[in-house]
């Protein structure tokens, strides 16, 4: 359990904090970096700002869970519907499955998080 949610964490701050200005071969539509992801898929700035800040804190909140292990459910929940909503998007822009993949594999362990 532990480890899922240092994966989860990590990985999400790694995406939003360290590499949002990079391209990767996951972003949606042929965007470059977090803030043509988000202009691909129709949303607004305001908008990947707002997802941003949701990511972030929920990651935060993964980690602060090794310790206070109630956070750990809901935090899970809200990113794996943030992650079921990465997932629509990539969908919406018809992007291949690959470019969904880590959205998909962040939403099971999120579930995993919570359900277990």
């Amino acid at each position: 359990m532990i480890a899922l949610q240092w994966v989860v964490a990590l990985g999400i701050l790694n995406v939003w904090l360290f590499r949002s200005g990079k391209a990767t071969p996951f972003r949606g539509g042929d965007a470059k970096n977090l803030r043509e992801e988000f202009a691909a898929y129709g949303l607004p700035f305001w908008f990947m700002c707002v997802v941003g800040v949701l990511k972030v804190g929920l990651a935060l909140a993964l980690l602060a869970a090794i310790w206070v292990q109630s956070l750990a459910q809901p935090a899970a929940i809200g990113l794996g519907g943030l992650m079921l909503g990465a997932f629509a998007m990539h969908l919406k822009v018809k992007d291949p499955i690959k470019k969904a993949l880590p959205a998909i594999a962040v939403l099971a362990m999120c579930a995993a998080i919570a359900l277990l």
